[in-house]
């Protein structure tokens, strides 16, 4: 018996665009009895509502299936396969060359809740005990990156860790990274001189500027995080790990791409908020 359909779950245009990424059963093992389709559109509910696991609904395949399977997906890589192919098909679609020219970094610092990991510290920057979560996106705001770490480690010794993972080999083009301030540190500049070819260039805040101010080319990355802090299972880091934690953020860019490219419209939460051209 169908069920009726939540607003999270996958069209069938949208379930196309992820089917085929999916690994297949293992060979000679027993024939596939849970619905993948189902498992992925429990993951967007949980991710999307902020639910717990054992509160997924029940139409959907028992909660422990649900997170063994994301879990093994994260081992398998497949979350940050399916980022990659969405983020270039996303670019393809808006005209532009498949990996990007420019890139922005930026941190959010979250609490945890009572439960949390030990992976956790106080931020007394933003006054705020939790973790944080280092992110790069294109010009686009399309995730390349995601690190967590505790909220009391600093955002130019943290990035190092999340700009290994955009090296210059997987993305060529890659010219320059705009960030704030807070990355204007020299050891990251010694470390950045040695390991990748793009250059950091820092957006500073004008002197006399007073409240909110849009910066220039670095303004996308805080619209990302505002696109994912949509989904109420980012709202606090509610994982022990700082993996699952990263997993997380991940799935929620995911459902963003999908619905930008199976929509005839770009769904609100995934419209710009400014008629800013930005840079290829």
């Amino acid at each position: 018996m169908e069920r009726n359909p939540y607003p999270t779950d996958l069209t069938d245009e949208q379930w196309k665009l992820i089917e085929l990424m999916l690994p297949d059963a293992k060979p000679g093992g027993r024939p596939r009895k849970t619905d993948l389709r189902e498992v992925l559109n429990a993951l967007l509910y949980l991710v999307r509502s902020g639910c717990q696991w054992r509160m997924i609904p029940h139409e959907f395949p028992p909660w422990k299936t649900c997170y063994n399977y994301y879990r093994a997906w994260i081992e398998f890589g497949l979350w940050d396969e399916i980022v990659v192919v969405l983020r270039r098909r996303v670019r393809a679609e808006a005209g532009r060359k498949e990996e990007p020219r420019t890139a922005a970094i930026d941190s959010q610092s979250v609490k945890t809740t009572e439960q949390g990991g030990v992976d956790r510290g106080y931020d007394a920057g933003k006054k705020v005990s939790g973790r944080k979560r280092h992110i790069v996106v294109d010009s686009m705001g399309l995730l390349l990156a995601v690190v967590v770490t505790a909220g009391s480690v600093d955002d130019g010794v943290a990035a190092r860790e999340v700009l290994a993972e955009v090296d210059s080999e997987a993305f060529p083009r890659l010219a320059t990274m705009y960030a704030d301030n807070k990355y204007h540190n020299n050891a990251l500049y010694q470390w950045m001189e040695g390991n990748v070819a793009y250059r950091l260039h820092i957006v500073r805040r004008p002197r006399d500027a007073q409240g909110f101010v849009k910066l220039p080319k670095r303004w996308v990355v805080e619209r990302t995080f505002a696109w994912l802090g949509r989904s109420r299972r980012l709202h606090k880091d509610c994982e022990k790990l700082t993996i699952t934690s990263e997993a997380m953020v991940k799935i929620a860019m995911i459902h963003l791409m999908v619905r930008r490219l199976a929509s005839d419209t770009p769904p609100s939460d995934f419209a710009y908020a400014s008629t800013e051209k930005l840079a290829a």
